[in-house]
């Protein structure tokens, strides 16, 4: 990503210099564009990015029915333990409609705990895992709540506070405001 900014920057960047103080206004991109070309390098944010991939739309919907996409699409920064389709498919429908039509409170209380403030990368996430030894390290998230990181079996797992685990399948995954961590199942506060 970081690739297709330097090169979307510098392709802008090397057109505005060759067109020079006699640019034809039909050759020369207007300020307008350019501003709207830097502005679409720097506003990928975690909603942008769950919403440009597929697998995330069951959250994608979750967080709409929360009222969090205003929030998650702040400055941040944030890291996002981001559950898939897959893993949101592992709760009941039922209680899943439920939580998306009747009980947004409690669904967005879900959500918050998967975020965490400050940008922790994989490799930050795992040093401060072997350094915490067994008993495992202690993450506390937005909604005050707290996950605990261990290394099993070579893959990060997350414990919640219901005991339930969850195992992160993909790492840092960029965005403007933060970072995303791809996780197999949802993790609940209580």
């Amino acid at each position: 990503m970081k690739t297709l900014k330097l090169t979307l920057v510098s392709s802008i960047a090397l057109a505005v210099a060759a067109c020079g103080a006699e640019a034809d206004t039909d050759d020369a991109m207007s300020a307008d564009e350019t501003a709207m070309a830097a502005e679409a390098t720097t506003t990928n944010t975690i909603v942008d990015v769950a919403q440009g991939d597929e697998t995330f739309s069951t959250l994608v919907s979750a967080v709409t029915a929360a009222g969090l996409g205003e929030t998650l699409s702040g400055e941040g920064p944030f890291t996002v333990f981001a559950p898939t389709n897959d893993a949101f498919a592992k709760i009941p429908e039922a209680t899943l409609t439920e939580l998306t039509t009747n009980d947004t409170e409690t669904l967005g209380s879900i959500l918050t705990y998967h975020v965490v403030e400050g940008s922790i990368d994989a490799a930050t996430l795992t040093a401060a895992i072997e350094e915490a030894g067994e008993a495992g390290y202690e993450i506390t998230t937005v909604n005050g709540g707290t996950l605990t990181a261990a290394v099993v079996d070579g893959a990060v797992v997350l414990t919640d506070a219901a005991g339930g685990t969850s195992t992160v399948t993909a790492t840092d995954v960029e965005a403007s405001n933060g970072l995303v961590h791809v996780i197999d199942t949802v993790l609940m506060p209580q």
